[in-house]
Parts: structure tokens; C-alpha cells; sequence
């Protein structure tokens, strides 16, 4: 089954804040810093929702300012991990990263999730640093750099 992907509104909160909580349990954003996420659209911000079924299976954002973007966060519910609905969601990144004039994108994973490095090297990103204890948990952080016109 194939996710539909459409972007993210502030009704879709209630459900996306059952994914950040699920995908993220030790660091998880605030129902308030999304909401904030969503107040800065479409000036620098683009996030998207996965629905299967019409239901939120996962969730996606961007923010773009002159030629850079970042990933602010990707998150699939597990049981859909692996099923092509997080590639999906960073292919809409990207594109609307280039739609808007970036030239780099870049994003930071954790460094204890191997699976989410394997999607980020599939689609190109290298490794250019790490910061560490950037998690709540202590856990570090990989930066990843993507450039669109390499």
C-alpha cells in the first residue's frame, strides 16, 4: 500500500503528535513547537503528513531560507518503517528545497539510528560533522549535507 502525502495543517496535530511521541520518545517536540513550525508556513517552512487509509502514518518538515534548507524531522510510525513511506517524504523535501532555491540541504541524525543514516546515504547526503550530546539522552548527532546541484 502506497502513502498519500499532502501537507501538514494544524487539525493534523493531534495525530501527528502520536507519531513524535511514538518515533521519538526521549527527545519529542511539543505540540507547541510544531504548532509554531506550522505558523511560520509557507514563508520558510514545508511539512507534510503520510496518510494510509486516511491515516497519519508519518510526518515531515522542512525550513528553507535563501539557498539552504534543513530537515527539521522526518518520523514513521514503526510498523511502516521500511515501506518506502520516509523516502517518499524526504523526495518531497528535497524537491520543494530546490522549488524554493537551495542549493544545500541539511539535517541532523542520530548517531545510534543506523536505518535512518542508510536512507540519508541512499539519497546522497555525506557526513560533514557531529555534535555530540545533542540529544536530550546524550546521544550525538551526525550533520549531513546534501548538495541539490552536485
Amino acid at each position: 500500500m502506497t502513502a498519500v502525502l499532502r501537507p501538514m495543517t494544524a487539525d493534523d496535530l493531534p495525530a501527528v503528535m502520536e507519531v513524535e511521541r511514538k518515533t521519538f520518545p526521549a527527545d519529542a517536540w511539543s505540540e507547541g513547537m510544531l504548532r509554531g513550525e506550522l505558523d511560520d508556513q509557507p514563508r520558510t517552512r514545508h511539512y507534510v503528513v503520510a496518510l494510509v487509509d486516511d491515516v497519519i502514518v508519518g510526518y515531515a518538515g522542512l525550513a528553507a531560507a535563501g539557498d539552504q534548507a534543513d530537515v527539521q524531522t522526518i518520523a514513521v510510525l514503526t510498523e511502516w518503517r521500511r515501506a518506502g513511506v520516509g523516502g517518499a517524504m524526504l523526495t518531497e523535501l528535497l524537491a520543494e528545497a530546490a522549488r524554493r532555491g537551495a542549493v544545500s540541504v541539511f539535517l541532523e541524525v542520530r548517531a545510534d539510528n543506523p536505518g535512518a543514516q542508510a536512507v540519508y546515504d541512499r539519497f546522497g547526503f555525506e557526513r560533514i560533522g557531529l555534535r555530540r550530546r545533542y540529544y536530550e539522552d546524550g546521544t550525538d548527532a551526525i550533520m549531513m549535507r546534501k548538495d541539490l546541484h552536485a
